[in-house]
């Protein structure tokens, strides 16, 4: 059965990082592109970042292009966020999904199969 976990979430003050995680387990990891969603209160689920199957192509929201770096390790299944420079405005619980794909990264909430449970990301004024 496949299975998410994200972890690494908490409460940061504006200006700080984080590094979220999500480990894999029950799929064949390598033949799926992953991706990263955020959901805050009284709003869509969003799509944040994106990696392909092998890792040579991301993909960024306009939001945290430049301050979030997306990467993943095959061999441990797992994908990380780093973030920096979080804003107020990135507070959200944040989600792990994945899909099978060998060519991009897809960016909508229903071309993912598969989600995590969740963590919750809060940045402080």
């Amino acid at each position: 059965q496949a299975r998410l976990v994200e972890s690494g979430g908490g409460l940061v003050q504006a200006g700080g990082s984080l590094r979220l995680s999500c480990t894999a387990s029950g799929l064949s990891f390598s033949t799926y592109a992953m991706g990263w969603f955020r959901q805050a209160p009284g709003k869509e689920r969003e799509f944040v970042s994106g990696i392909s199957w092998n890792g040579g192509r991301t993909s960024y929201a306009d939001s945290v292009k430049g301050r979030f770096t997306i990467s993943r390790d095959n061999a441990k299944k797992t994908v990380d966020l780093q973030m920096n420079s979080l804003k107020p405005e990135d507070t959200a619980v944040y989600y792990c999904a994945a899909v099978p794909s060998r060519v991009g990264v897809p960016k909508g909430v229903a071309e993912y199969i598969y989600w995590g449970q969740g963590t919750q990301v809060t940045v402080s004024e």
